[in-house]
């Protein structure tokens, strides 16, 4: 079978309908491995395939593989997604695949102390970065994709477009942030000026609002507020445009992983620690949990739940007995 050609129909599909290209690139990396699992070698098998062949290779990533239920649901997606979309035959009845076994993990959560710690030794853009998931508790690639218009420093609030669940929602914006915020914004502006002058300057808009807008793309507004540090061709642009994208994840990772070797902290701290621990620390402040579900944009108020039982010392909230010795 002509993989390459199915990939590409799918990464068609996903860019008409103007899913992200992380969507895209997962989509793709799903029907791959599903196509290698049943060894599909034309169409007409991958056709022929239906439910009982998605049951089998979702039941082979919960039992064989041990993957968590949220990897096994993002597999499904991507199947449902192929059979309905790409190759329009629907997957008749229900899946009724086995289900993935392992729980999952309650959040690793710093303490104030250690935050306190944590955060000089993270500086410049990637500095800023992780001040806005603790500050605002927004998730990495929301901080990554934010937009100058995004920032509200008179309301002092966040916009997150298209957020997970390709929701908008508002957060708010720390105080503290505004001032190095608008400094790091002068030399995003010097360096976009500098792009316009070499004949550049546009960035990626989602939902074809470039052609809806055609100046859209080189209006400063719409740049990204941490944009990467060199000029690339955009991946999704059929005219193959040289634009400035925003900065890789990866340099933020990083970042925390040195700061977190420095600091000595033990903990297994990553990117969205500094999420949990937002939540966390505002309920300990006494913020109500469904402004904080609001805040951090979770469908289901049980979501947020999560952090209340993080909260309780001990196991349930029971005193070790040693405690009460004298």
């Amino acid at each position: 079978m002509g993989g390459s050609q199915l990939l590409a129909d799918v990464r068609a599909v996903t860019r008409r309908l103007h899913y992200s290209i992380h969507t895209e690139r997962s989509y793709c990396d799903w029907v791959a491995r599903y196509v290698k699992f049943h060894r599909m070698r034309s169409r007409e098998e991958l056709l022929a395939a239906g439910t009982r062949e998605v049951e089998a290779f979702l039941t082979h990533l919960a039992v064989d593989a041990k993957m968590a239920a949220s990897t096994q649901n993002q597999a499904m997606n991507a199947l449902v997604f192929l059979y309905k979309r790409v190759l329009e035959r629907p997957l008749e009845g229900r899946i009724d695949a086995a289900r993935s076994s392992r729980e999952p993990r309650p959040p690793v959560v710093l303490t104030r102390e250690e935050v306190a710690t944590l955060l000089p030794l993270i500086d410049g853009q990637a500095g800023l970065i992780v001040r806005l998931l603790y500050g605002s508790g927004l998730r990495i690639t929301e901080a990554v994709r934010l937009r100058v218009l995004d920032v509200d420093f008179g309301y002092r609030q966040i916009t997150v477009r298209s957020g997970k669940g390709n929701k908008d929602r508002v957060t708010t914006f720390p105080v503290k942030l505004a001032e190095p915020l608008q400094t790091h914004l002068k030399k995003v502006q010097a360096i976009h000026a500098q792009d316009l002058a070499d004949g550049f300057g546009e960035v990626y808009l989602p939902n074809a609002m470039d052609r809806r807008a055609p100046g859209a793309p080189a209006d400063w507004r719409w740049q990204y507020v941490f944009p990467a540090g060199k000029r690339s061709t955009d991946p999704r642009s059929p005219e193959g445009k040289v634009r400035r994208h925003h900065v890789d994840q990866s340099v933020v990772n990083k970042a925390i992983k040195q700061a977190v070797h420095l600091a000595g902290i033990q903990k297994r701290v990553s990117a969205h620690t500094f999420r949990h621990s937002f939540a966390t620390h505002l309920l300990q402040r006494g913020t109500d949990i469904r402004t904080i579900q609001s805040l951090l944009g979770h469908k289901d108020v049980q979501t947020t739940m999560v952090y209340t039982h993080v909260l309780r010392q001990g196991a349930q909230g029971v005193a070790s007995p040693l405690d009460d010795l004298l």
